[in-house]
């Protein structure tokens, strides 16, 4: 099979999600502090986010914390707190110099003041950007986006803007997380755990699930590929290889 504009038009997924796990167990087998291991993880979003740039992928969406992590050591989690502002400050630029816009999805009110405002800063700067959307997920849980959804559509019948009777599936969709983008194709969990622990639960309902035991610092191209390979051929059968798919993300970036 040629890799061609073909497979890259029609057969990709259009949205990929990834529970980023494994961080900690990777420093602790190294004998290094668990927020070592979170330092490093950095570096694999980097090079996810590449090479969805490289492929043309619209969407992908990262599980940063959950609403469950606030159960942690109090030092981690602060720990935690301090890189996502760093990455957040430092990594902006970079996203807004390849066109990519970052929305972070989430419960912002648990959150410190200055954090929310970088957040909102980095989303207002790349706000117009069009190549890619960065999900980036923190303070997230799939349940709290159902009820959140349901209290927004609550309100509006408590308005009088809006009848029980017209509520279903279609309307419901548009006030979770992330309704103006593709539906999600692709969910992806590192570390060995068979399970989507809480995360896009409305939005997952028709992806595709892949598991692997490489733990996040050591997710890299080759396995994002194989998992991407994995996509096509479930979905088009067409016996696509990650070798192929990281020749196509070559030929892009070139």
């Amino acid at each position: 099979m040629t890799v061609g504009p073909t497979l890259k038009q029609q057969v990709l997924p259009q949205h990929v999600a990834i529970i980023m796990d494994g961080n900690g167990r990777w420093a602790e087998r190294r004998g290094k502090p668990r927020v070592w291991g979170h330092k490093k993880g950095v570096e694999a979003v980097r090079r996810s986010v590449s090479f969805c740039r490289e492929l043309g992928i619209p969407s992908l969406t990262l599980f940063a914390f959950s609403s469950e992590n606030w159960r942690r050591p109090e030092e981690e989690v602060s720990t935690l707190m301090q890189l996502f502002l760093l990455v957040l400050q430092k990594e902006v630029k970079a996203l807004h110099k390849n066109d990519i816009r970052l929305k972070i999805i989430g419960d912002l009110s648990a959150f410190s003041p200055s954090l929310v405002q970088s957040i909102r800063k980095a989303e207002a700067l790349t706000a117009d950007n069009k190549a890619m959307t960065l999900n980036i997920a923190a303070n997230y849980g799939g349940r709290w986006d159902i009820v959140a959804a349901s209290k927004q559509l609550a309100q509006q019948v408590q308005q009088g803007t809006l009848q029980v009777s017209e509520i279903n599936e279609a309307l419901f969709a548009q006030q979770v997380q992330m309704a103006e983008q593709p539906e999600l194709d692709l969910l992806i969990r590192t570390g060995g755990d068979l399970r989507i622990s809480n995360f896009l639960l409305w939005q997952a309902a028709y992806a595709e699930l892949w598991f692997t035991d490489t733990l996040w610092p050591d997710f890299d191209q080759q396995v994002f590929s194989d998992a991407i390979a994995t996509f096509v051929n479930r979905e088009r059968r067409f016996g696509c290889t990650g070798a192929q798919i990281r020749e196509l993300a070559a030929e892009n970036k070139g």
